[in-house]
């Protein structure tokens, strides 16, 4: 019987099998792990989530989806909010208060000059009260345009309350006045303060001789005065403090303008045609004079105060050339169409009318 030597390599096979399969076994464990981890259970077909970026999309949309929806009520709650901290009311209010502090003074005085109209437009008209409504507005802040107008209806009442034989319910600067046994027109008028002529006038007389006792007249309670401005050419004529007409005035030439300050009525300064002489060139003009210049009538002035203190020959006087009426070009008289210079004849009273004359 033969005897073979032995050989290690028929001993070992066994062993190296074994641990062939060792490694076998964990290969296909860590390949099991592997998969486990790179391929979540369930998601879909068994393709990786994070391999295709089609899938990445897919993922990124339910993202959008979850993140959008809670966004959306966000903004409106923030947009809404907004539109109601700056309402449209209160925009106006502040845009339109600026305009009424500047439009009511203009609203307030255009509703009492209604007012003042519609006590003329009434039935019977009530004149006094009109007349004295009108009156109240000319102290206050007008416009040219609000001035003009409320002058223009003063001077249109004043030929129904003054200018008429009419006498007005409760007008206390217009009456009645019953003739006693000696009473002359003249005075008559200087009880009451002003020119017989006016008297006459207005009562329908033409001769102070027809003055009978027991008449009744319309008597003016006096006196008239005068406000003359410089700037504008113009005579604005007063009832006491009442306003009853503008006129147009030529004023001295430079060099010799009318002196401001306050003037009255000159006694013994009113004449019918005075003999005049030009101080300038010393040259004496008679009525009958050709190019005898003061017109119908001349009321002195007698300055009182401003700088028409101690100054001498002034007068409101007609004139011979209507053109310097609403110019300088007298020697610093006041001059008057010939109708209005006859007119002031006989409203201004001697020691009593005032005549102020302003910028």
């Amino acid at each position: 019987m033969a005897i073979y030597p032995s050989s290690p390599y028929g001993r070992q096979k066994p062993r190296n099998l074994m641990w062939v399969y060792v490694i076998l076994a964990l290969l296909v464990i860590g390949l099991v792990i592997i998969f486990l981890y790179s391929y979540p259970l369930g998601g879909g077909r068994g393709r990786p989530v994070q391999n295709t970026p089609a899938d990445l999309r897919k993922t990124a949309e339910p993202e959008k989806r979850v993140v959008k929806p809670p966004q959306q009520p966000v903004f409106q709650s923030i947009t809404q909010p907004a539109a109601k901290s700056v309402p449209q009311p209160q925009a106006e209010v502040t845009v339109s208060e600026p305009n009424r502090i500047v439009t009511d003074p203009d609203a307030k005085l255009a509703g009492l000059i209604a007012q003042a109209m519609a006590c003329v437009n009434d039935k019977p008209p009530r004149i006094i009260e009109a007349r004295d409504r009108l009156n109240e507005l000319l102290p206050m802040s007008l416009s040219a345009q609000q001035r003009a107008s409320v002058k223009r209806q003063l001077s249109e009442l004043a030929d129904k309350w003054l200018f008429s034989r009419t006498i007005f319910p409760q007008d206390k600067l217009c009456g009645s006045y019953e003739v006693k046994p000696g009473d002359l027109f003249t005075t008559i008028g200087r009880q009451f303060k002003v020119p017989y002529e006016i008297l006459m006038e207005i009562n329908g007389f033409s001769r102070p001789e027809a003055l009978q006792a027991g008449q009744t007249l319309k008597v003016i309670n006096g006196p008239f005065h005068a406000k003359v401005y410089r700037s504008a050419f113009t005579l604005d004529l007063y009832l006491q403090n009442t306003f009853v007409r503008s006129f147009s005035v030529g004023l001295g030439k430079p060099g010799m303008e009318t002196p401001t300050g306050l003037w009255i009525a000159k006694e013994d300064g009113k004449l019918i045609k005075p003999v005049w002489t030009d101080p300038v060139t010393g040259k004496t003009y008679r009525p009958e004079s050709p190019d005898y210049p003061l017109g119908s009538r001349w009321i002195g002035l007698e300055g009182l105060e401003g700088k028409a203190v101690g100054r001498t020959g002034f007068a409101i006087h007609g004139t011979n050339d209507p053109n310097q009426i609403g110019a300088a070009g007298s020697q610093g008289c006041i001059r008057m169409y010939n109708g209005d210079a006859v007119l002031m004849y006989n409203l201004l009273t001697p020691g009593n009318s005032r005549v102020e004359v302003v910028e």
